[in-house]
C-alpha cells in the first residue's frame, strides 16, 4: 500500500477531531458513566467504530474494483486525488462543500438511528461495540468522503486498510474526550493546526493528478 495514503488517511482521522467530538463526543462520553468497567466499555465502543469503517471500506473497495477497465481505474485515480483535494480545502476550513453528503447521509441515518436507540446506555460491551458500529455511520462529510476516497482505490483490502487508519486516526482526540482529557483534543481543533494538515492534503491531492497527467501524456 502507499505509505503517503496511509498517512493521509490517519491526519484525516487526526483533523476530524473537532468534527468528531462535536457529532458523537457526547454519545461516548456517557458510555458506562457509573460502571465499574466504563473504560473497557469506552473503548468497545471505539472499536465498534472503527470495524465499521472499516467494513465500508471493504464493501465499497469491491464494489469499485468489479470494473476492471483502463479507463474506469483512471478516471477512479482521478476521483481519489480530487476528494483528497476537496477533504484538504474542508479541513482547513476553506471551502465546505462536502456538507452536502452529510445531508444525503441523513437520509440513510434515520433506520440506523432507530435501530441503536434502543442500544443506548450501554452496559454490556456487546452493547457499546453494536453501539460503536452504528455511529461509525453517522451523516459525516469527512467520514463519507474518506470512504469514497479509499473506495476510489479499486481494491477491497486496500480500502478497508485505509478506512481503519482514518479510524485510528480519530481515536485519540475521541479517546482523551471521553476520559475527560480535552488538551490533545483541543489542539487537533485549533485552526492554524487544521489548515496545515489541509494544506498538506491539498498538497498531495495536486502531486497525485500531476503524476497522472504527466503518465498519461508519457
Amino acid at each position: 500500500m502507499n505509505e503517503i495514503n496511509v498517512l493521509a488517511a490517519i491526519m484525516l482521522g487526526l483533523a476530524g477531531a473537532g468534527h468528531c467530538i462535536g457529532m458523537c463526543g457526547g454519545i461516548a462520553s456517557a458510555i458506562g458513566i457509573g460502571s465499574s468497567n466504563r473504560r473497557s466499555l469506552l473503548l468497545a465502543y471505539q472499536l465498534g467504530r472503527i470495524v465499521s469503517y472499516t467494513a465500508l471500506g471493504y464493501l465499497f473497495g469491491a464494489a469499485a474494483g468489479m470494473i476492471d477497465l483502463p479507463p474506469w481505474r483512471l478516471g477512479l485515480r482521478v476521483f481519489a486525488a480530487l476528494m483528497l483535494i476537496a477533504m484538504g480545502l474542508y479541513t482547513a476550513n476553506w471551502w465546505l462543500g462536502l456538507q452536502h453528503l452529510e445531508r444525503l447521509g441523513g437520509i440513510l441515518w434515520r433506520p440506523i438511528q432507530r435501530l441503536a436507540r434502543p442500544l443506548l446506555p450501554a452496559k454490556r460491551i456487546p452493547q457499546a461495540l453494536a453501539l460503536g458500529a452504528a455511529w461509525g455511520m453517522l451523516p459525516c462529510g469527512l467520514i463519507y468522503s474518506a470512504l469514497a476516497w479509499a473506495s476510489a482505490q479499486a481494491e477491497a483490502a486496500e480500502a478497508a486498510l485505509l478506512m481503519m487508519f482514518f479510524g485510528v486516526g480519530t481515536l485519540p482526540a475521541m479517546l482523551t474526550a471521553s476520559f475527560g482529557a480535552n488538551l490533545l483534543s483541543e489542539s487537533f481543533r485549533k485552526l492554524w493546526v487544521r489548515r496545515i494538515i489541509g494544506g498538506t492534503l491539498c498538497g498531495w491531492g495536486v502531486l497525485n493528478l500531476w503524476m497522472l497527467v504527466r503518465h498519461t501524456l508519457h
